[in-house]
């Protein structure tokens, strides 16, 4: 998956404003030059990094207005603006706001939560979180917050899909008892009965609180408060879950097999539709692994493998990335991403969850991503500050 102008609100903007009185053409510069160095270095991928700021002059004096999540980004800013003396006012709103009165956190309380590039329900879909994702809460605007996700994705999500908390709530919930859901879909029950009132659908990855558990049933509440029951076929204690896992080139394959069929949705990242990426995703996070939302982050991932068609060194598990080559004129674009599962063949969501062949005599032969074909990536058992270890990162659970 590939965006143009993603999260639209969030670009770094660089422009001296500039009002009647004249400034000094080296401080100017010098303004426009270090807002060009901070973007680059604190805000390069605009998905994951918030820094609007924009620089007016007026009566002498350069006003530093808009707003970042970073900041060590205004920080470093406004000591490069001392250091050579030049007067500003500083205007910068850093986030989360004061406005939010504390309650910075927030949790994914349905099963599903759209977030979208703009605070409307007519916006692209960015990106989804599953029931219990942590968020970070960075703003409000009507009944949207603008959140950020456990990989750095920023979106905005309508306030029915999650739930407000403190730091001092959201710590008390993450020291919980949990359960994960790894049956691809399902429901949460009021009883213990599979014939019972339905509380709530249930996806693949959803995170809720453990409360109790019978021979059949988990107990489990909602981030929300809600009170329900979950087949113990159909999920696993969490501690349990992680202290088993041992993510393999087979298992990696196995869960991908689970999502066959499953439609293609652009922003999907869960067993109710998925994007390229989205797919991708799925399949690292069951198997305990959180890696990067989009195929163009991705690919900047793990190590190495191949990039010259030279398919024998793929390993199941391996992730295939597809595009436009560079040019002498044009910079190469990464805009679909598939997982190797062997025998010259890649699953990946392309109309559907599907299955494809590199091998140009197979009835499943992909002549279309054949011939756009780039490189591979290994991220499976691979250090990576972009990939997160659900076992050695406590995202859900301390």
């Amino acid at each position: 998956m590939i965006r143009k102008q993603l999260l639209f609100y969030i670009i770094v903007t660089v422009p001296l404003l500039f009002g009647c009185c004249k400034s000094n053409n080296a401080g100017e510069a010098s303004v426009e030059e270090q807002l060009l160095r901070i973007k680059k270095q604190f805000a390069p991928d605009k998905r994951t990094a918030l820094f609007a700021v924009q620089a007016t002059f007026m009566n002498k004096v350069f006003i530093l207005k808009g707003e970042s999540n970073l900041p060590e980004a205004v920080t470093a800013l406004k000591r490069h603006l001392e250091s050579e003396n030049i007067q500003y006012i500083d205007s910068i709103q850093l986030l989360p706001g004061s406005d939010l009165r504390g309650k910075t956190k927030g949790l994914v309380t349905i099963s599903v939560a759209n977030l979208r590039s703009q605070p409307a329900h007519s916006a692209e879909l960015a990106t989804q979180a599953t029931l219990g994702t942590p968020l970070n809460i960075l703003k409000k605007q009507g009944d949207w917050s603008l959140v950020q996700t456990p990989d750095q994705y920023l979106a905005w999500v309508d306030s029915g899909g999650i739930v407000d908390l403190s730091e001092t709530d959201f710590l008390k919930w993450k020291s919980a008892a949990k359960v994960i859901y790894t049956w691809p879909v399902g429901y949460a029950y009021s009883e213990m009965d599979a014939n019972s009132m339905v509380v709530s659908d249930m996806v693949a990855g959803a995170i809720l609180q453990k409360m109790g558990e019978t021979q059949d049933f988990f107990s489990v509440q909602f981030p929300d408060g809600r009170n329900a029951y979950v087949l113990k076929g159909q999920s696993q204690d969490y501690d349990y879950w992680t202290n088993t896992l041992e993510p393999t080139e087979e298992s990696l394959v196995n869960t991908a097999h689970m999502f066959m069929g499953l439609p293609y949705l652009w922003g999907g990242t869960s067993s109710k539709g998925v994007d390229c990426s989205g797919f991708t995703k799925t399949i690292y996070f069951l198997n305990g692994h959180i890696i990067p939302r989009d195929a163009s982050q991705q690919v900047t991932t793990g190590i190495p493998i191949d990039s010259t068609r030279i398919f024998e060194q793929l390993h199941k598990g391996d992730l295939l990335f597809f595009g436009r080559k560079a040019t002498d004129t044009t910079s190469e674009k990464v805009v679909h991403v598939g997982m190797w599962i062997g025998n010259k063949e890649f699953i990946h969501a392309s109309g559907r969850v599907r299955i494809s062949s590199m091998d140009k005599n197979a009835e499943n032969y992909d002549a279309f991503n054949d011939n756009r074909y780039l490189r591979t990536k290994r991220i499976l058992r691979v250090q990576d500050p972009a990939l997160i270890n659900l076992d050695q990162t406590k995202v859900f659970k301390d």
